[in-house]
């Protein structure tokens, strides 16, 4: 069989591709520093600095006990850097499947990815005996590694049902990923009905997300899981070009497809598993994400891909500083944040695509 055929680099002056990313990490970069200096502890430019530079001993460290500090390098800053990391996972994960589906309305919340993911931790926190759970079996990966079952199990049942002679119809892997949402809302609403009181705390968690949790082992542990992930998921970039000529020609030019199809969803499933269990449910971040960046760098992935990450990252640290700020000292839900953003940008999706004679 022969070898992948490279696609010619087709160099578009107003598509180019280092400005676009840079300007995406710049705005990430002002994203996250907005976002680490506000909130309802106000903490002014000159002092996160002083701090930040203290802790990595280029400058006078503050004294123990700080208020200032501990709001900074305990709360903010591993929230922040969370939000940047479930973002950038996101905006991947949703660049992979709608690559391989050859569709940009395919999202792991739509499809039904997110849904069997929150299912798979619900499972986890209700149903799952203490003892899978105890130190010496499972320990804290038992909901991460049921979220990632869930969520890999919702991917492969909603792809297999869209199959028609070998090809992925999009009409129907909505309709299966309908299905299986309504399915993991109803496992859901039963686990949530014979729960303890702390059990469905945690359950709504899930349902609406939030970021309150973060803390420096969790954001070890998800860059552990994600940041191989998405590595991985950056070299799917040439085959996932080549599969836009469609997939007979795709094979015709030695594309592996079965293994190229696994692989995206291996990876999409683990990152939005390990997220979910994290996070809960944000959506939408990985339908926006993807389809901005086509809009302003084109299809090639090998654009697409980082700049989904970066675009992803900002939308998230964005999202989730509008919710903790907007109604302070409470906070939004980000998933409601996330769902005010992308429920319009959808709507508008589908009525763009269905006026240029596209079928959705």
């Amino acid at each position: 069989m022969s070898a992948p055929a490279r696609l010619p680099r087709q160099r578009c002056k107003n598509r180019p591709e280092l400005p676009l990313n840079a300007l995406l990490a710049v705005l990430l970069g002002a994203a996250m520093l907005a976002a680490i200096l506000t909130g309802p502890y106000a903490v002014a430019p000159c002092q996160a600095l002083a701090i930040l530079l203290g802790r990595i001993g280029l400058a006078a460290e503050l004294p123990a006990g700080d208020p200032q500090a501990a709001v900074l390098l305990g709360i903010r800053l591993p929230r922040v850097l969370l939000a940047a990391l479930a973002g950038a996972g996101l905006g991947l994960a949703g660049t992979v499947l709608q690559g391989l589906f050859r569709n940009p309305l395919a999202d792991p919340g739509l499809l039904g990815v997110a849904s069997g993911a929150a299912t798979g931790a619900a499972i986890a926190i209700v149903a799952l005996p203490p003892q899978f759970a105890g130190p010496w079996l499972l320990g804290e990966l038992a909901v991460p590694l049921s979220a990632f079952g869930g969520s890999l199990l919702a991917t492969v049942a909603v792809y297999r049902l869209s199959l028609r002679d070998g090809r992925a119809s999009l009409g129907v892997m909505l309709l299966a990923g309908i299905a299986v949402n309504a399915l993991a809302g109803a496992a859901i609403g039963f686990l949530s009905s014979v729960s303890s009181d702390e059990q469905l705390r945690n359950l709504t968690f899930w349902n609406l997300g939030s970021l309150g949790r973060a803390d420096w082992p969790m954001l070890a542990t998800l860059a552990g899981l994600v940041l191989p992930a998405a590595a991985l998921m950056l070299g799917l970039a040439a085959p996932l070009n080549v599969l836009l000529l469609g997939e007979s020609e795709a094979r015709h030019l030695g594309v592996e497809l079965d293994s190229l199809k696994r692989r995206g969803i291996a990876l999409s499933a683990l990152i939005v598993g390990a997220l979910v269990s994290a996070c809960g449910m944000i959506g939408f971040i990985s339908l926006i994400a993807p389809h901005l960046v086509r809009l302003a760098a084109g299809p090639d992935h090998r654009r697409v891909m980082p700049g989904s990450a970066l675009a992803g990252a900002t939308l998230l640290v964005a999202s989730d500083t509008v919710a903790r700020t907007v109604a302070a000292p409470a906070e939004i839900p980000i998933g409601i944040v996330t769902a005010l953003l992308g429920a319009p940008f959808f709507l508008w999706l589908l009525r763009h695509r269905w006026s240029e004679g596209t079928p959705p």
